[in-house]
C-alpha cells in the first residue's frame, strides 16, 4: 500500500500516477498493461478485493485481465454495475452493491464497486472494475484519482 513520507507534496494518487507512467511507458499491448495495471492497482489501492478489466466485445464485457477471485466470464452491457458503466459510459461508484438493482454477485465479500468506462477514440475498451468488502470504499477523491490513472493506462495503450 502507498505511505507517502511526510512533506514531499505529492498526493497518493499523484504518486500512483507517476508510478504507473513509469510501469507502462515501455509497453503499449493492451493485455500485457491491463495486467500490469490490474496487479498495480490490486497491490497499491487499499481495501480492494478485486481489480480487473472488462473487455468490450459486441453488445457485451468479456472478462480480461484480474487480480483476486474468480470472476462472472460475461456480462450483458446494461446488467449489473459493470454492464450499466459501459452502457451509459458513465463512471458508476456503488457505496453498497446489494442496493444496486441488478446487481451480479461474482464475490460475495465485495460490498462496494468502482467502475470505470475506457472510451479511446470515441469507442469503448471496456471498463475498469474495483471491487472492495468495505461498504462506501470510494470517494469522490478515489473516483478522480482512478478516471486519472484510467486515462494515462489508454494514453499509454494500443487499443
Amino acid at each position: 500500500m502507498i505511505e507517502l513520507p511526510k512533506g514531499d507534496g505529492l498526493s497518493g494518487y499523484e504518486l500512483l500516477a507517476v508510478q504507473l507512467e513509469a510501469l507502462l511507458a515501455e509497453e503499449r499491448d493492451l493485455i500485457a498493461n491491463a495486467a500490469q495495471f490490474a496487479a498495480f492497482l490490486y497491490h497499491e489501492v487499499a481495501d480492494l478485493n478485486w481489480a480487473g478489466f472488462y473487455l468490450a466485445r459486441d453488445e457485451e464485457l468479456l472478462l480480461g485481465p484480474f487480480q483476486g477471485k474468480l470472476a462472472c466470464v460475461r456480462i450483458p452491457f446494461g446488467r449489473g454495475v459493470c454492464g450499466t458503466a459501459a452502457a451509459r459510459r458513465e463512471t458508476q461508484r456503488v457505496d453498497d452493491v446489494h442496493a444496486f438493482p441488478g446487481h451480479i454477485a461474482c464475490d460475495s465479500a465485495s460490498r462496494s464497486e468502482l467502475v470505470i468506462p475506457l472510451v479511446k477514440d470515441g469507442r469503448l475498451i471496456g471498463v475498469l472494475d474495483l471491487d472492495s468488502p468495505r461498504p462506501a470504499r470510494f470517494g469522490a477523491e478515489d473516483q478522480a484519482g482512478l478516471e486519472r490513472l484510467a486515462a494515462i493506462f489508454l494514453r499509454l495503450t494500443d487499443c
